[in-house]
């Protein structure tokens, strides 16, 4: 006896008419024509049937502030960062829990129940940090929360820092952050990267450094990332983020830093949303995309996922949480329009960040836990073209959000009748 079966599924790799049975919050079978009686039985009539969006960048101290206290008119990165450090003396932790819970809603209906979100430690009160702490525990019955120690202002750049970064280690935050490259020199870039790393070495911890978020081709800090975590044996712990210089240097430089990527184990993170908005201001034309070479790390063997990055916030004044949105951009700007490479960005929004956050029981297999995402799409694709509507959100086995689905209703003289979109695909011109 199951407590919930969903009937009639399509899974990411191509099955179709999939039976799930879930009991006890876990999935316990996954079958075409599962005989067996349930509490519960759903049938999805053949919509995709998905692990929970995960996203692998984030910055929810900062999230719903956007226009505190003013609006980033440039809209580069460095007049964010000045913003971010005006709001800061400004913000109370009753108005960064009350932000960050709105967003995790969003999230939810969103079908994103996986964020790693980074948390500046630059401000010796850590509100920041004692605020996402409290809502980590607050959503942990439907949303894991995985906080990295952020300093936004550099490590080594900022009087207090690394001190402030152990502490805030010390209360809980799971993951060793840094930003090298706002460091004032570049031998202060590569000096966080090591102190950094041997932190996370001597605790145990995983790192995930914003590196290189530059259009400068010189910004090599992926390089010093990558030397350490073979050093200090870090493989599979380590993610750089942005690496948006990548996109800037030459390719023989590249022929020789992706092996090193790959070797080292490290993990790169593309935020296409604010890598294409960000970046490249400084150009006229032809102007620079920005995000990082996801192609090539991926045919590197490099495990490559995006991230939302910001919504509403200093340097962003868009988003909704919407982890197919994301993946959608970096298909667009990364121009991966093959059948294979629009299933790769689906996967960086899903298994690839999921790995690489080290969640535990994610996918579709028995022993997993119950987290799916039922979407009004056949399969990834599709899901990605339509920017699925989540028709049900599933945590530990239980409808935690629900989305009437996107079909119009048309009153067309000659033409009544209703519009579903999928059904176009297929068809002749």
């Amino acid at each position: 006896m199951f407590d919930l079966i969903l009937r009639q599924c399509a899974l990411p790799d191509g099955r179709g008419g999939i039976d799930i049975g879930i009991r006890d919050g876990r999935i316990v079978a996954v079958e075409a024509g599962l005989a067996a009686a349930a509490g519960e039985v759903i049938d999805v009539a053949g919509q995709l049937v998905t692990p929970p969006f995960v996203d692998a960048h984030f910055h929810m101290d900062a999230t719903l502030s956007y226009g505190l206290p003013r609006v980033n008119q440039s809209g580069t990165l460095l007049e964010g960062i000045a913003l971010w450090g005006e709001l800061k003396p400004l913000l109370t932790q009753d108005a960064l829990v009350e932000r960050a819970l709105a967003y995790c809603d969003w999230a939810v209906a969103k079908g994103l129940l996986a964020i790693r979100s980074h948390v500046d430690v630059c401000d010796p009160r850590l509100l920041a940090v004692e605020a996402l702490l409290h809502v980590k525990e607050k959503v942990r019955p439907y949303l894991d929360l995985q906080l990295v120690a952020f300093p936004q202002d550099g490590v080594l750049r900022a009087p207090g820092a690394l001190d402030n970064l152990k502490r805030a280690l010390a209360m809980g935050v799971d993951v060793v952050g840094g930003i090298p490259h706002f460091e004032r020199t570049m031998a202060d870039g590569a000096e966080s990267v090591r102190i950094l790393c041997e932190l996370a070495a001597e605790r145990g911890l995983p790192v995930d450094m914003h590196c290189d978020e530059s259009d400068d081709p010189l910004s090599r800090h992926i390089e010093t990332l990558a030397f350490h975590t073979r050093r200090l044996g870090l493989q599979g712990r380590v993610a750089g983020s942005h690496l948006t210089s990548m996109h800037s240097m030459d390719n023989y430089y590249v022929s020789k830093l992706l092996p090193l990527i790959a070797e080292a184990g490290v993990a790169a993170i593309a935020n296409p949303l604010i890598n294409i908005t960000l970046q490249g201001r400084h150009d006229t034309y032809p102007r620079r995309r920005g995000m990082t070479r996801v192609p090539e790390l991926l045919a590197a063997g490099v495990p490559v996922a995006f991230g939302h990055d910001c919504v509403m916030d200093p340097w962003y004044s868009l988003g909704s949480g919407d982890m197919l949105e994301v993946a959608a951009m970096g298909l667009h700007v990364a121009q991966m329009t093959s059948q294979d490479g629009m299933r790769a960005c689906f996967a960086a929004v899903t298994d690839t960040p999921a790995r690489i956050l080290g969640l535990e029981g994610y996918g579709i297999a028995p022993g997993c836990r119950a987290d799916l995402v039922v979407l009004q799409a056949g399969d990834p694709i599709e899901a990605l073209r339509l920017r699925a509507t989540r028709l049900l959100v599933l945590r530990a086995g239980r409808v935690i959000a629900r989305t009437p689905p996107a079909i119009a209703t048309l009153d067309l003289p000659g033409r009544p009748g209703s519009v579903d979109f999928r059904q176009a695909a297929g068809r002749g011109h």
